[in-house]
């Protein structure tokens, strides 16, 4: 059961369902907001899977080739964690022929898709906890959740007595000993791989601290399919997470924290920077490190724009150490043009389908990193090796090689600073001969390489280069 090796190659776009495009009016849709109303926490803005289908081509145009959707299964709010039947899409986004048209429009055009499983807890209108609401001790589900006492108080103002996640009465919190409960769970997460999904996201998984539980669903997933990737939403360092009894990979959230902290709040220096980010290709067996899913913002972060100050050379500095560092890249939908947004709800804005509104020059550059990172295996498979950091400059250097392709080989120079910069940049390990030359995937600019140098590469302020040897 070895980590799918599609991962390394997977460009990632994060889709909220009801706020990324709606395509089919008879959804129910009689209460919902105005489609770019303010965000609110129980509001509905009417987003569905047909409005995705029609968007398909959109995220292929950008190069992406994997989706991973917020939950859509049947529940009661817009974020749909509060989960009432993991085998009914829900009805305001559509149904399973739906879903299915989806997933083949999508593999047609070579698009993965990884759901969201929120196993840990249910919403209220789930069958299990209405008929123990209803029955208390004599419910056949007694077992399901953790009752503290009877009667259960799910729709006052009393304490609960039953546990819920983070003490929220709309989120009863399953009893994962129970072996029914772990049969209904296993049985969900097989279902929807049989269904042509190919991966699932685990929604808070350490709240399910049972190695066995994780081990049983690893191998359940595996069997169903050997090749569908598995992602866990674990906040921290922590590679007990991973492995042939957990994940293939973590969301990885300490890699979107060192990278805003230096290139977006501008808090950290070069070097904190670089041992930040290098730390975390040690913590992790190799195959799990190229597994990461590494995205700059999602639906529980402040949208990167506003982690930038509103500042887009920082943003664009941030996507392109994303976009070349290791592990698989995630977009969060309407990052790539310049949508914004502060703490949730309000980083659940509708996407902004008026192209008069996008920054177009973001999203062209957001299309250049897809395709860089694409046309170069090194910056998908390859080693990852630190050259140069310079604390007073800003100044971040580091080369991606690969290791079958000795022409594969990329150097990347970042220059954090306010100021111009101008420096002669080692090319150890590259193989670049004297007398060559390196040219910018992203300017076009060519360069002089010079006893083992870069010489004189003159980096503006706040940009950064992609150089390969010609």
């Amino acid at each position: 059961m070895t980590v799918p090796d599609w991962v390394q190659d997977a460009i990632f776009y994060q889709i909220f369902p009801d706020r990324f495009a709606s395509g089919d009016s008879n959804n129910g849709r009689r209460h919902v907001q105005p489609w770019g109303a303010p965000p609110r926490l129980r509001g509905f803005q009417g987003g569905d899977l047909e409005g995705v289908i029609q968007k398909l081509d959109y995220l292929h145009d950008l190069g992406i080739n994997a989706i991973y959707f917020c939950p859509i299964f049947q529940a009661s709010s817009n974020h749909r964690y509060d989960t009432t039947d993991y085998h009914k899409i829900d009805p305001m986004l559509g149904d399973l022929t739906t879903f299915h048209r989806l997933l083949t429009r999508a593999h047609g055009l070579g698009i993965r898709v990884v759901l969201d499983g929120v196993f840990n807890h249910c919403g209220r209108g789930f069958l299990a906890f209405q008929n123990l609401v209803e029955n208390e001790a004599e419910s056949p589900y007694r077992n399901w959740f953790h009752v503290r006492s009877f009667p259960l108080h799910a729709y006052d103002d009393q304490p609960p007595g039953y546990e819920c996640w983070w003490q929220i009465k709309s989120l009863p919190k399953f009893n994962a000993a129970e072996p029914q409960v772990r049969r209904h769970l296993l049985d969900v997460a097989r279902y929807w791989i049989e269904q042509g999904i190919d991966g699932w996201r685990l929604d808070v998984p350490n709240e399910i601290d049972d190695d066995d539980f994780w081990a049983e669903f690893r191998q359940v997933v595996k069997t169903a399919n050997p090749q569908a990737y598995t992602v866990g939403e674990i906040w921290d360092i922590d590679p007990r997470w991973v492995g042939p009894r957990k994940f293939d990979g973590l969301m990885n959230y300490p890699f979107r924290t060192a990278t805003l902290d230096f290139f977006g709040r501008r808090s950290t220096s070069a070097s904190q920077f670089g041992h930040a980010v290098e730390h975390l290709l040690s913590v992790y067996p190799r195959e799990h490190v190229y597994a990461q899913f590494n995205p700059l913002g999602s639906h529980d972060t402040e949208r990167t724009l506003n982690q930038c100050g509103e500042d887009m050379q920082r943003m664009k500095l941030a996507l392109l150490f994303q976009f070349t560092y290791v592990g698989a890249p995630s977009i969060y939908y309407g990052d790539e043009v310049g949508l914004t947004g502060g703490k949730d709800p309000d980083c659940r804005r509708a996407f902004p389908w008026n192209e008069s509104v996008w920054n177009a020059e973001l999203r062209d550059f957001v299309k250049l990193l897809v395709a860089i990172r694409k046309g170069h295996p090194a910056l998908r498979r390859g080693d990852f090796k630190p050259l140069y950091h310079h604390d007073r400059d800003g100044v971040y250097v580091f080369l991606r090689k690969h290791d079958h392709n000795e022409h594969d080989v990329l150097l990347v120079a970042i220059n954090n600073s306010d100021s111009t910069v101008i420096r002669n940049i080692p090319t150890t390990h590259s193989g670049w001969a004297t007398g060559a030359w390196a040219r910018d995937l992203i300017s076009g600019k060519r360069f002089a390489i010079d006893n083992h140098f870069v010489a004189n590469l003159r980096l503006p302020a706040r940009s950064g280069m992609i150089l390969t040897a010609q």
